[in-house]
Parts: C-alpha cells; sequence; structure tokens
C-alpha cells in the first residue's frame, strides 16, 4: 500500500503545479479509427439545413480515387449523449446554436491526441456561413492530425532506409512489413502485400527540366510517371505497364515536402494492355541544392476494396520524407 502511495504521489509531483502554474490535466489516450469524426448536435440540426451542410464538405469524395469514399467516416450525436467514452474519439465536430457566432479549434480537449473544432451561432444560417467559410481549414486540420496519428503507428515498427539514403540522400519512415522490391542507384521500388492487392512506393530522381521544361506541369508530371512506368513498373503479362489513367486528367495541387516545394499530383493509374487501376499519389520534390527533382510515390492496387485508408499510409509515409 506505501509503494502504491508513493507512486500516485510521484505522478502528482510528475502532472502538478510547476512554477506556480495551473495543475497540468492528465488526459487518457484518444481512440477510435482513423478518418473517424464525431458530429456533436441536437438530431434537429442533424436532419436538417446544417447537417447537409456539414456532410457537403466533411463527407465530401476524396480526390483521385477511382470509387467515390468519403473524406471522414461521421458519426452523429446528441449534446447529451456526448459523455465519456464518446468524447476520446481523436476527431470531433460541436455544433451549438442561441449563442454569439464564432468557431473554435480545440486541441486535447477531452483526450490525447485530439482535435476538436467548435461552431457557435444564433441560428442555423449562421452557423452554416461559418462553416462554408472555414470548411477547408477544417478539413486540413482534421487530415493534419491523421497523417500524424498514422505517422505514429508507423514509428512503432520501421524499415532499414540505409540503402535509400545512401544512394538518393533521401530517408523515409515506412513500417516493416514494406519490402524492397527494386533497388538501383536512382530509383527504389517499395511494396506491401495486402488482401487482394498491394500497396506500393516509388523513389526516384529526374533532371529539373523533366517536369520544368515549360509550363504544362501537369503534362510533364504525366509524361514522367508513364516513361518510369514503362521502364520499371511491368504488368501481368509480356509488353504491359503501369502509365496515368488516359481518359481523366490529374488533379494537381502545390505542396511542400521537407520544407521544399513540391507538385503534388492525385489521380488514377491503369495498365496499359491490361484491366488493371487504383489511385495514385506523387510528390515532385524540387531539390534546388542538388540540382534535381526527387519523386516520391504512392500507389495502391485493391480491386473491389475500399483505398481511402491505404492512400492516407502512403500519404504519411511519403510526407516523413527528409531529403539530404
Amino acid at each position: 500500500m506505501k509503494q502504491i502511495l508513493a507512486l500516485f504521489s510521484l505522478l502528482f509531483v510528475l502532472t502538478g503545479c510547476e512554477d506556480g502554474k495551473k495543475d497540468a490535466v492528465i488526459l487518457t489516450s484518444s481512440s477510435g479509427k482513423i478518418n473517424d469524426l464525431t458530429v456533436v448536435m441536437p438530431n434537429d440540426l442533424w436532419n436538417g439545413e446544417v447537417g447537409e451542410a456539414v456532410r457537403k464538405h466533411l463527407a465530401a469524395p476524396v480526390d483521385g480515387l477511382p470509387q467515390e469514399e468519403p473524406l471522414f467516416s461521421i458519426s452523429q450525436m446528441p449534446p447529451e449523449a456526448y459523455q465519456g467514452f464518446a468524447r476520446k474519439n481523436r476527431l470531433f465536430l460541436q455544433v451549438q446554436t442561441g449563442k454569439e457566432a464564432g468557431i473554435k479549434m480545440a486541441e486535447n480537449a477531452y483526450a490525447r491526441p485530439q482535435k476538436g473544432v467548435l461552431i457557435t451561432g444564433e441560428n442555423s444560417e449562421e452557423v452554416i456561413n461559418l462553416l462554408e467559410q472555414n470548411a477547408q481549414k477544417i478539413i486540413s486540420s482534421f487530415k493534419e492530425t491523421e497523417i500524424k496519428e498514422q505517422q505514429r503507428r508507423i514509428r512503432k515498427s520501421l524499415k532499414d532506409t540505409e540503402p535509400l539514403e545512401k544512394n538518393l540522400g533521401v530517408s523515409l519512415k515506412f513500417p516493416t512489413a514494406y519490402r524492397y522490391a527494386k533497388e538501383t542507384d536512382d530509383f527504389y521500388w517499395i511494396r506491401k502485400d495486402i488482401p487482394h492487392g498491394s500497396m506500393e512506393i516509388l523513389v526516384y530522381e529526374v533532371p529539373m527540366n523533366t517536369i520544368l521544361k515549360d509550363t504544362n506541369i501537369i503534362g510533364n508530371i504525366i509524361e514522367m510517371r508513364d516513361s518510369i512506368g514503362q521502364t520499371h513498373i511491368p504488368g501481368p503479362t509480356e509488353g504491359t505497364y503501369m502509365i496515368t489513367e488516359a481518359a481523366y486528367a490529374p488533379y494537381l495541387f502545390e505542396s511542400q515536402i521537407d520544407g521544399k516545394f513540391a507538385y503534388e499530383t492525385k489521380g488514377t493509374w491503369e495498365v496499359k494492355g491490361a484491366f488493371m487501376a487504383g489511385p495514385f499519389l506523387n510528390y515532385a520534390v524540387i531539390d534546388e541544392e542538388n540540382e534535381r527533382i526527387v519523386v516520391l510515390e504512392g500507389f495502391a492496387f485493391a480491386p473491389s476494396a475500399r483505398k481511402r485508408e491505404n492512400m492516407l499510409e502512403l500519404e504519411a509515409i511519403l510526407k516523413s520524407a527528409k531529403i539530404k
């Protein structure tokens, strides 16, 4: 009993006052699947225009997937039910009416890690206006939280990346479940088997003018991908290889990897001459110091299966890159 009391005393000291500051609160670990979002609002709001606005933005289709999948899997509950274990979910959005209009973001309000958003307004119209104005900010905040959580899970068992660092000057944090499928001085293909499919990572370098030779950035990225696919990514039969799906132009965004400017491309790949396809995510990182472009790509093959979580895992891995 004395030992137990001593342990509780130590915990109290470690989490108590420091230099007169307010006592720290001990938070339990958050829970929930990746991309699960709890929406807290009265049922009448959820079944009306406010609920429609929430679903319009937070359950919108993910860019670049071959089948429609929502950004977040939403579970709604009324405020009186939002107690106890329900408060441990990693992501939550709370809506209240009859209060002054405003939006607040909460970090680790009930558990750790956790991201919460509170939207208030005198009426539904004010709430909807705030949601419309801040939707992208809210989505980005939730997504950043999920990327960090995925990276935390990945760090539990990391694959050795010394060959990649030695030859390309690039380090990645990816799990031991992945294996090196192809290694050359300037090209790496890394794979993980999943039920009825696989998840793939490509890391390679190309000269600056491969993408920056003119203003047609998306066209140059497609040309680069198709060339790499023909050279390195064969299909199931002779003469087949991976290309960018011709029927739909990929999405192009501006991004950053390891503090460096990057072109982010999301779209669908297919195998020329075979009935195979899936989503891809490509980062073309401008490495000015070494006068090259470092290409980081993840793509998945999982016929008839949902791929949102597969692609988020690949995104978390690619965003862990450090370029030396």
